[in-house]
């Protein structure tokens, strides 16, 4: 098969699934596919994160890599200027920084910051993509995965940026299953070694995880014994977040 011909079978594909969740064999009929290379598309659009399986189902929707290269469900400016105020209460909250992120594919994008008076203050994330299992804001996004992305992105060989990134992946599937108890996600010391960070999931109107509040600072000082606290207050501004958004949908 040309490259050429695997991208116009791709966009045939993509095309089958605008209009909402369907089954292999739908997307066979809908693209003019054989059944196994329509199945295989999917098997490479998931792993892309372009595609992905709707949780506890065998059928397929666009995945969160489609919805932020086109902007999606929600512009990232849009989104940026709805949850900034939230940004601005939390970080006077937690004497820290807060930013806002969105997945595109399997990695974290930085879209916003918002900083403190701290004289000992951490970068500004704001247009770094990271990868997500180095990340609380990418544990978020991992932790609503259906199981068959998650397998994909887990197959994959994950970097290790410090001596404490988790890699193994019965490991990580062990903490996802945590973050989804608890709502949040904390990580010390996994992607830059001084820095601690929390995140929570921020839902759109269709319950699609549409991006991560998050709060991060120097691991000397953050956070300091106050996990459990921390963690909730993150999660309080992540469901105010969410509700805004669905007020502005």
């Amino acid at each position: 098969m040309s490259r050429v011909q695997s991208i116009e079978r791709a966009f045939a594909v993509l095309s089958a699934l605008s209009n909402g969740p369907i089954g292999v064999t739908e997307v066979a009929e809908r693209a003019d596919l054989p059944k196994s290379t329509a199945a295989r598309m999917l098997a490479t659009l998931s792993h892309e994160g372009a595609v992905e399986q709707v949780p506890g189902d065998t059928r397929y929707r666009l995945g969160p890599r489609i919805a932020t290269l086109a902007e999606g469900i929600v512009p990232v400016r849009s989104l940026v200027a709805t949850i900034r105020p939230i940004l601005e209460e939390l970080a006077a909250q937690t004497g820290e920084t807060a930013g806002l992120s969105v997945a595109e594919g399997f990695v974290v994008h930085y879209v916003d910051q918002v900083g403190t008076s701290h004289q000992v203050q951490v970068r500004d994330w704001t247009g770094a993509r990271v990868p997500m299992h180095a990340v609380s804001s990418g544990l978020i996004f991992l932790a609503q995965l259906p199981a068959s992305t998650l397998d994909a992105y887990l197959a994959r060989e994950l970097e290790t940026y410090t001596p404490q990134t988790l890699t193994a992946p019965d490991a990580l599937r062990e903490r996802l299953a945590e973050v989804r108890a608890d709502g949040y996600a904390w990580v010390h010391e996994e992607f830059a070694e001084g820095l601690s960070s929390v995140a929570a999931g921020i839902a759109d109107s269709t319950g699609v995880m549409a991006a991560a509040v998050h709060v991060h600072g120097p691991a000397y000082r953050f956070p300091n014994g106050a996990e459990a606290r921390i963690g909730d207050l993150v999660l309080e501004a992540a469901t105010r977040a969410s509700e805004r958004l669905r007020r502005t949908a």
